[in-house]
């Protein structure tokens, strides 16, 4: 059977190719702001499942007479049950690391698994501790947001990148941060 990761991201076809050798990666346009506005008051850690959901049901849709699977993934930070997606430049991504520092946050990353029987659902989470925020800390955000790293990652960070620096610790899976619980997926699509 077919396997289509529909995400661009190379941090997930990295841990994706720890699962599976063989796959294809496909993306499709998905409204994500419309979709986290219609779940304004929801529950914070399903966004992300429902955002996965709507990313791999766009994928499915052009391949629906086909045996494929469609795994789509969306990860987002959480402090205060308030979602931080991408930043918008320098200043959103001091401003939220700066936020992030001397807390401890939920990342949560939500999968969706679609078949042309059946389609699966989850969501892992893991607490990320960032270091207080001192001197040292303010001079850390200001370097990493003067690296690309920052921007096209929710958060502002990438824990494997230069942001592993601004952590603390974290408690769970260090896969579901990065972008991809690569056990939890592996265990289901062992399953289909």
């Amino acid at each position: 059977m077919r396997i289509i990761l529909a995400s661009a991201s190379p941090r997930r076809k990295e841990l994706m190719s720890l699962i599976v050798n063989d796959f294809d990666i496909e993306t499709a346009d998905v409204d994500e702001r419309g979709i986290e506005e219609s779940l304004t008051g929801s529950n914070a850690l399903k966004v992300s499942e429902a955002l996965a959901l709507a990313k791999a049901e766009a994928v499915f849709a052009s391949h629906k007479d086909e045996d494929v699977i469609v795994i789509g993934c969306d990860t987002s930070v959480i402090l205060d049950n308030e979602i931080m997606g991408k930043p918008n430049g320098r200043d959103d991504a001091v401003r939220m690391l700066t936020e992030l520092s001397g807390n401890t946050h939920i990342v949560a990353t939500g999968v969706a698994v679609v078949t042309k029987d059946k389609t699966i659902t989850f969501t892992e989470s893991a607490e990320v501790i960032f270091n207080p925020l001192d001197d040292y800390q303010r001079s850390l955000i200001q370097r990493y947001c003067d690296t690309d790293d920052p921007y096209d990652k929710a958060g502002s960070y990438g824990i494997q990148n230069g942001g592993a620096l601004l952590v603390q610790g974290i408690r769970g899976d260090f896969f579901t941060v990065v972008g991809l619980p690569a056990a939890r997926l592996a265990r289901v699509l062992s399953e289909l």
